[in-house]
């Protein structure tokens, strides 16, 4: 457990180094050329997701050491190529880690584990000269490591864009084809759902975003819920204060059927242009 949490430190380090390397304005004015000029001098190695260490309490039920954790997550991708592929497209892969912690009960157990690679062609979109957004097709697999009964896993064939509005707005649509492969989990689109939606506003000043991310279950009318605020203190690194809630089912695989209203508090670091929940 030890070596986990080191491990995960030492990356969000390295993580935390490469977003100020990472840092460019999407306001600026570019063509398509340019912004594959951009892509092809930029670092290989950058953020996929956000980032985060936090921890917290259930909302609506009593706080027990085995309800409150810590969470936190890692998540990083390697471009592959250049952006030479058919329509304009770039090879790369990607690895995101999602961790519950029971840092309250008596040695300090990790509750679960969710370990969610892929490999998928990215594609810059730009519109009237302007960095507008990102679009992905990855096929990931998302399993939780663990055998018997308490064995998940899935796959998935997964569509995500991600496109700025305006300045302050932002909007992400991410669907996907599953393919399950656990007996376990058989059920699993019922709680995890089939798409989700998210919008994400930011302040003209880039300090406060506040974000929403809604994952459409299976069963009619039925979403899990997932609002995010964060602010950072100094416009000058990529770290911020963050608050995030979680209502619904499948916030982690081992208990994806199972309801869960957290709040949780910490910091995250974000990707510097657009990242895919």
């Amino acid at each position: 457990m030890k070596r986990t949490v080191i491990a995960f430190l030492l990356l969000l380090i390295c993580a935390m180094a490469q977003s100020q390397i990472l840092a460019k304005g999407t306001e600026e004015s570019y063509n398509a050329d340019s912004i594959r000029a951009i892509l092809d001098k930029a670092p290989y190695f950058s953020l996929f997701k956000d980032n985060y260490f936090i921890g917290g309490l259930p909302i609506g039920y009593k706080p027990t050491a085995r309800n409150s954790d810590v969470k936190f997550q890692l998540s990083i991708s390697q471009r592959i190529t250049k952006s030479k592929l058919p329509f304009d497209t770039y090879l790369f892969v990607q690895y995101t880690q999602k961790t519950f912690w029971n840092v309250l009960q008596e040695s300090l157990p990790m509750r679960d584990m969710n370990f969610n690679p892929g490999i998928g062609l990215g594609h810059l979109i730009v519109h009237k000269n302007k960095y507008i957004g990102k679009a992905y097709l990855m096929v990931e697999h998302e399993s939780n490591g663990k055998d018997s009964i308490y064995d998940r896993s899935w796959n998935k064939l997964t569509l995500a864009v991600a496109a700025l509005l305006n300045k302050n707005w932002e909007v992400q649509f991410k669907g996907w084809i599953p393919v399950i492969d656990s007996k376990n989990n058989k059920d699993i689109l019922k709680y995890n759902g089939i798409f989700q939606v998210a919008a994400n506003y930011r302040t003209d000043n880039r300090r406060f975003n506040c974000g929403v991310i809604l994952t459409k279950r299976l069963t009619w009318f039925s979403f899990n819920t997932q609002i995010e605020l964060s602010y950072k203190f100094n416009n000058k690194e990529n770290q911020y204060l963050f608050v995030q809630y979680y209502n619904g089912y499948g916030e982690n695989l081992l208990e994806y059927n199972q309801h869960k209203s957290m709040l949780r508090v910490g910091f995250v670091i974000k990707p510097q242009d657009f990242s895919i929940y």
